[in-house]
């Protein structure tokens, strides 16, 4: 079998099993498999493979039928330009919690001259790092900041504390394992949260990929979906600084009911909504 045929047999076999985008998944698992790049995979299309990468990519396409994300299985997920490792113990990285990034550099950006003369670095909470994508990602374009990545998961914070040694960001981020905002050692002053927010009722909803590989607790919501954005709520004020800021991801249709949370626990804050691409409400953004 050469090249062109793996990939166009590949992309064919997930097309006719149902599966989403199957060329750009014959692509990159075929990438992956072959350690080539996407040229490589296109100029080189007459390359015959060996009989051990037959084997290896109809394993490949196993696994994938039986819906395990490409992710796990390359063990791989780009996120903000940067690749990290993944694993089943952490949710796989989407590309809408980009839009964190974004605001939290526009934060930074807003409040440069204030942050200027702080006598210390810019201290940053990630909270629910999972693999740790958040927290690596500021880092990285924030190199005098401090980040507390926190998670309730110990497995979890092994993923992330791989990243942040890959990245050369172990010194900059210090890993915490609590609930939420609760073992930060210091108030901070920029929070960013990617928390789950699906409701308990709807998981069995969601895709295969989802409901039978990822991490429940990352996903799981409770019973309103908000569980876990409402103990953040209740616990924000005590662990920010003055002319701080709350970020945190939403789901679909969740802001008013977010609305409510933030009147109830942060009377004196004006939360401000911030779309996607798909003009979503996304994010909530909250100065104080």
């Amino acid at each position: 079998m050469i090249l062109a045929q793996a990939l166009q047999r590949s992309a064919r076999i997930f097309s006719l099993n149902g599966i989403e985008d199957s060329h750009l998944e014959a692509r990159f698992l075929l990438q992956h498999l072959l350690r080539i790049s996407t040229a490589q995979l296109y100029t080189h299309t007459e390359r015959a493979l060996s009989q051990e990468e037959v084997e290896a990519l109809r394993e490949v396409i196993q696994r994938r039928l039986r819906r395990e994300p490409t992710a796990y299985i390359a063990c791989r997920k780009e996120f903000y330009g940067v690749d990290f490792y993944v694993d089943p113990r952490v949710l796989i990285p989407r590309p809408e919690t980009e839009l964190l990034i974004g605001k939290a550099f526009e934060f930074v950006n807003d409040h440069s001259s204030y942050l200027s003369l702080l006598k210390r670095p810019l201290l940053i909470a990630d909270v629910g790092t999972g693999c740790g994508a958040i927290a690596v990602s500021l880092a990285l374009n924030l190199p005098k900041s401090k980040v507390y990545a926190t998670d309730i998961s110990f497995s979890a914070l092994e993923v992330a504390r791989l990243n942040c040694e890959h990245h050369n960001v172990a010194e900059q981020i210090v890993l915490l394992q609590g609930n939420l905002l609760a073992p930060l050692p210091e108030p901070v002053d920029l929070i960013v949260a990617n928390l789950p927010y699906i409701r308990s009722s709807e998981l069995r909803e969601l895709s295969p990929e989802i409901t039978n590989f990822e991490p429940r607790v990352a996903v799981d919501g409770g019973p309103s979906g908000l569980v876990h954005i409402r103990r953040l709520l209740e616990q924000v004020e005590e662990r920010i600084h003055p002319g701080g800021c709350l970020l945190f991801e939403i789901g679909q249709n969740q802001h008013q009911a977010v609305t409510s949370l933030v009147n109830r626990y942060l009377p004196k804050a004006k939360p401000e909504f911030i779309l996607d691409l798909s003009s979503i409400v996304r994010v909530i953004r909250i100065g104080f």
